[in-house]
């Protein structure tokens, strides 16, 4: 006899302009996990995979992001291995990698809802976030993922002895486990302190829809930290704030209104420092306005890049199009697509 379950994660966009690792929007591309027990078995749990990122993901249980995740999850809750009648766990993934659609956030969650369930844990969902963030230690994609809509998130201050616990090095969060490693090793993860992560969800108007412009080139997280400063002006700080101020009750209104929108879009803190990082963003950002393309509510960097977010009620090939047409000067091909701000994760058992 077997059992199986579905945990379903979405897409992620942090920032949103202003909102600089402080404001996820979750979108409606989705990883996949389908999991199923049967007979216990001393054989490790099988992994299948197919979509985005196939050929580049690990299939061993010990080295794919996700199955770490749900171990470090199931050993900091007094299960030291996968259950023995795990058999298999297939992963089907929308999300591109190194596109700045969360596509690692959504892996995390999905391995932070994949030991909750394969423990029957009954993890409380601030849990589930706090054991997320002890491995995505910025809140705005994994709380996204998780919660689903338009986010806000911060880390809270904790008392000496958290800050330290939540501040342990990622590599002894989920260490490499080496070739030789056996069930044995790592049996001591350190356990995430309480309250780690708060959130809050903002309203969000059911016309608006997100066109996602996707780069056919990945460009990683850390290169794209990497060309922002250590310190910015109070000025340029003031900017974003009063932008993020406003954008957050902005996007919730009945009718969105353009130009507020627009110009609540904004931003002085990452994305002019990672325009020489992505070829056509500051035409794509200063060419297309809400009066060039009717429908256009505001254009932003998605999370790093290189993916380009337009918010929009109409007009969806036209903006995606002329975006394109940008991209190609600069010898860049692109894909788009026209995504749904989606609900959060959901586990569905079968």
């Amino acid at each position: 006899m077997t059992d199986s379950f579905v945990i379903r994660v979405p897409a992620t966009s942090a920032n949103i302009g202003p909102g600089f690792d402080v404001v996820g929007l979750s979108l409606s591309l989705y990883l996949t996990l389908t999991v199923t027990s049967g007979e216990p078995s001393s054989v490790p749990p099988k992994i299948t995979y197919s979509g985005e990122g196939a050929d580049e993901v690990p299939l061993d249980p010990y080295r794919n992001l996700t199955t770490r995740v749900a171990l470090y999850v199931l050993r900091c809750n007094g299960h030291r291995s996968f259950p023995s009648d795990l058999v298999s766990i297939h992963c089907d993934n929308q999300i591109p990698f190194g596109r700045g659609l969360g596509s690692s956030g959504a892996a995390v969650i999905a391995g932070v809802l994949l030991g909750n369930s394969l423990g029957k844990l009954n993890l409380s969902q601030e849990r589930i976030l706090d054991h997320a963030l002890m491995v995505e230690r910025h809140p705005d994609n994994v709380t996204a993922a998780l919660v689903g809509g338009f986010v806000g998130s911060y880390l809270r201050e904790l008392d000496p002895q958290a800050t330290e616990a939540a501040q342990v090095p990622l590599s002894e969060v989920l260490p490499e486990y080496p070739p030789d490693a056996g069930e044995d090793w790592g049996l001591s993860p350190p356990i995430p302190p309480l309250g780690i992560g708060h959130y809050v969800r903002f309203k969000w108007n059911s016309s608006i829809k997100a066109v996602a412009i996707i780069p056919r080139f990945e460009l990683s997280t850390a290169k794209a930290r990497a060309v922002l400063p250590e310190t910015y002006s109070r000025k340029d700080l003031v900017f974003n704030m009063q932008r993020l101020a406003v954008l957050t009750t902005a996007l919730g209104q009945t009718p969105p209104d353009p130009e507020l929108i627009f110009e609540a879009m904004k931003d002085r803190v990452h994305q002019p420092y990672r325009n020489t990082l992505i070829p056509g963003l500051p035409a794509v950002t200063s060419l297309i306005t809400p009066a060039s393309h009717p429908g256009l509510l505001g254009i932003c960097l998605s999370g790093a890049g290189p993916t380009i977010l337009a918010l929009a009620t109409h007009n969806f090939e036209s903006i995606a199009e002329k975006i394109r047409e940008i991209f190609r000067q600069e010898q860049i091909e692109v894909d788009w697509k026209i995504l749904n701000v989606a609900e959060g994760s959901t586990v569905t058992y079968c």
